[in-house]
């Protein structure tokens, strides 16, 4: 008993202290980390589900387009102030104030910006009731220029057990409130009051978790510092909003409100997995790239590892995804969805290109060129912007999602080059860092196929098993791989030979 005591204490001691090490701080922020996107994901994954029955694809597309106009506004004036601190070295204490004040400025303009133009914004896309949500929404943006400023030290001290609540105040918040707003009024101001109950819970948490309190201060010359490399990341912003946001507002001015609905959903369900698993270890290795920027071999490790992990989660969910794509549709969200799954299916490859070339930003932020992940991103939106609405206007959604995958292709060259210059890995590796995946996702397509053909995914049940069985089959090649080879997503294993060592 007293052993057992024992070692739950001393897990509880490692889920709350990061560590010495860079390799346990690391491995430590990832398990918290991960654990967020797991949480975050399962609520907004239940979220989605309950309020897929209870609202109309009408009400998620109004809702998109009041969401589409914030997303423009939050990424045409993000200057990247906090990827600046995170990324330089020493001392960052200085430059807090200033960067909280212009946060909080920013706040108000947007608000503001928001407000004024609901009433254009709503009838650009034909939806004039657009305008009141646009308003509401529009305090939203208001509360979040509060936030405490100390929060980037979860990120850049690698402190994400704080990330961890700190995020996830928000998501219980938003799901709480959106369902219970759902149930009682049945339309999209279900969604709103949702956003609005997660900003505000965020900003309460960040003042509870750090002890740093933030003052009205404006220093012009720390400011030109943290935009000299924040502009990059305020561009990268703007041209990944473009090409994330750009297909909706075609859709939503060609196709229509519902159209969108529909589009939106299956964007989310396409990208939820590969993108998430992404997510995760951008987070993680963002401040780790820019701990070993200065040790070429270091870095060139770490970036093979996270690609050889990247693919080996997101290779097999991406297949799976389009193999169940009808099935889950019809059994999770309804028969009034089922129209989203041909895009669905097709958007998925551009969800696991965007899972690979995100490794890619991340590491460019981390050695300090960040321009190298703005012009990764710009090469995307050209293919994509002549192509979408010809093919929208033709073809409908399916058209919309071929010509986001077509501007997706354009990226991976670039990532490739950029990639081996920084790191000076050989294609060799590179190669060797998919063999894992693609054994794998062998496995599972294999496994998927015969439960089909011999079960039938009709039914949950049977849904739920087949899923087991290919999750299973991937498992067990990826435990062949770590047995034989030391490599795979099992990886992670050798954190417990490695601390042997210390």
């Amino acid at each position: 008993m007293a052993r057992v005591v024992t070692r739950i204490k001393a897990l509880g001691h490692w889920l709350l202290t990061p560590g010495e090490t860079l390799y346990h701080r690391v491995v430590h922020a990832g398990f918290w980390v991960f654990s967020l996107r797991i949480a975050d994901r399962l609520f907004g994954l239940a979220r989605t589900i309950i309020l897929a029955r209870l609202l109309s694809p009408e009400d998620f597309g109004l809702f998109g387009i009041a969401t589409l106009a914030l997303s423009a506004l939050e990424a045409f004036s993000q200057i990247g102030f906090q990827a600046a601190l995170v990324q330089k070295k020493g001392d960052v204490k200085p430059y807090l104030d200033t960067a909280w004040t212009v946060q909080v400025l920013r706040g108000f303009a947007l608000a503001g910006i928001l407000t004024a133009s609901a009433p254009v914004v709503a009838g650009f896309f034909g939806e004039p009731r657009a305008a009141m949500l646009l308003r509401v929404l529009a305090l939203s943006e208001l509360a979040k220029g509060f936030t405490n400023i100390g929060v980037l030290f979860f990120q850049k001290e690698l402190e994400f057990h704080k990330q961890f609540v700190y995020m996830l105040s928000g998501t219980l918040a938003d799901f709480g409130v959106a369902v219970t707003a759902a149930v009682l009024m049945r339309n999209a101001w279900a969604l709103a009051f949702g956003l609005l109950a997660r900003s505000a819970a965020q900003v309460l948490t960040s003042y509870i978790l750090h002890q740093y309190r933030p003052r009205p201060r404006l220093d012009a010359s720390l400011a030109r510092e943290m935009y000299g490399f924040g502009r990059w990341i305020m561009a990268t912003n703007i041209v990944v909003f473009l090409i994330t946001n750009g297909d909706n507002a075609v859709v939503g001015k060609v196709l229509g409100a519902s159209a969108l609905g529909l589009y939106q959903m299956a964007f989310l369900f396409s990208n939820l997995m590969a993108t998430e698993i992404t997510n995760v270890l951008s987070q993680v290795t963002f401040p780790a790239y820019s701990a070993l920027q200065d040790n070429v071999a270091s870095l060139k490790r770490a970036f093979l590892q996270t690609l050889e992990v990247t693919m080996a989660l997101s290779l097999p969910l991406s297949v799976g995804i389009v193999m169940f794509a009808p099935e889950f549709v019809r059994l999770f969200l309804g028969e009034a969805w089922t129209p989203m799954v041909p895009a669905l299916q097709i958007l998925v490859v551009s969800g696991l290109i965007r899972s690979v070339v995100a490794i890619g930003g991340s590491l460019f932020k981390g050695v300090g060129r960040p321009e190298l992940d703005f012009w990764m991103n710009a090469a995307r939106l050209g293919p994509m912007a002549l192509l979408i609405y010809p093919l929208t206007k033709r073809y409908g959604l399916e058209g919309t999602a071929i010509a986001v995958v077509f501007g997706s292709f354009v990226a991976l060259p670039i990532w490739w080059i950029t990639s081996q210059s920084i790191t000076r890995a050989g294609y060799r590796a590179f190669l060797w860092s998919f063999l894992p995946s693609a054994v794998g996702t062998a496995a599972t397509s294999v496994a998927i196929v015969l439960g089909k053909m011999l079960l039938g995914a009709t039914t949950l049940i049977n849904f739920i098993l087949i899923a087991a069985i290919g999750v299973v089959a991937c498992t067990g090649v990826y435990l062949v791989f770590w047995i034989r080879c030391r490599t795979g997503p099992f990886r992670v294993l050798g954190l417990y030979e490695h601390r042997g060592h210390k």
